[in-house]
């Protein structure tokens, strides 16, 4: 596969956009009481993320196989990608709103016809299409300042930026610290990147999502109220677009830390 950053860049772009877009599945699953049919029909979506990531690694590979043999720094180039995906995560935020109204109405036809392969034909008519851009719908200022913040938990959100920061950077950082080891250690500190991820899915199992699943599920039974889920919904976004942008720090020092384990 010949190397082109303009594929990494597009493929960190969608995969941002995406994982912003799941958050906002719990207001849509929350105001429709249908949980599990929403995220049966966003796995749809899931399915391009998975595709992209699967592209996305090997193509730092080969940022990192170019630099190695032109002996140039790859580092820029990675700051680059890390500013893509910041803003990956600052377009999903504001196609929420368009998000959840097309969602919506996605989920309710599924209901009806029981048919995803429909649903996709039925999408993809030239009608359809035009008609998606009558369905824009930007963040007000209104949306935003009456949701009740103090309600969710800060500590939540500092992890979620986090756990947002490492998995932005693990794959990178695994990479970029093969010019940190030895040259007998390079494979294994390029494969390191499952070190990275599963640390982040630990914090994120035990401490993120079992306190976002019960604000969400006690909204579902009413013993909440739907402003916050909202204001769940746009702290966990903030927090991931600070993560996101946090990975410019910890791309280094996390690469460090795999060098040493390799020493």
């Amino acid at each position: 596969m010949q190397f082109n950053i303009s594929q990494l860049f597009l493929s960190t772009f969608l995969i941002h956009i995406i994982d912003t877009f799941a958050y906002s599945v719990r207001l849509n699953s929350v105001k429709s009481r249908q949980f599990a049919l929403s995220n049966t029909f966003f796995n749809l979506f899931y399915l391009v993320s998975l595709a992209a990531h699967t592209l996305q690694a090997p193509l730092i590979g080969e940022l990192m196989d170019i630099s190695l043999n032109q002996k140039n720094d790859p580092l820029p180039s990675m700051r680059k990608v890390i500013w893509i995906a910041a803003l990956g995560v600052l377009m999903g935020s504001l196609l929420t709103p368009t998000f959840l109204s097309c969602f919506s109405k996605a989920v309710s036809n599924l209901e009806r016809s029981g048919s995803v392969p429909s649903i996709i034909m039925n999408t993809l008519r030239f009608d359809n299409i035009r008609k998606f851009f009558w369905y824009i719908k930007l963040p007000s200022k209104n949306m935003v300042n009456t949701l009740p913040f103090r309600k969710i938990p800060g500590e939540l959100m500092a992890l979620n930026a986090f756990v947002t920061g490492l998995y932005t950077i693990g794959v990178m950082s695994a990479f970029y610290s093969t010019l940190l080891v030895n040259t007998e250690h390079r494979l294994a500190a390029s494969a390191s990147a499952g070190i990275i991820n599963t640390a982040a899915n630990i914090i994120l199992m035990l401490f993120v999502d079992p306190k976002s699943s019960i604000i969400t599920d006690q909204a579902l039974r009413g013993n909440r109220p739907y402003e916050d889920i909202k204001a769940l919904v746009v702290m966990l976004i903030g927090s991931k677009l600070a993560g996101t942008l946090m990975g410019q720090v910890l791309l280094i020092p996390v690469a460090h830390v795999i060098a040493i384990i390799y020493q």
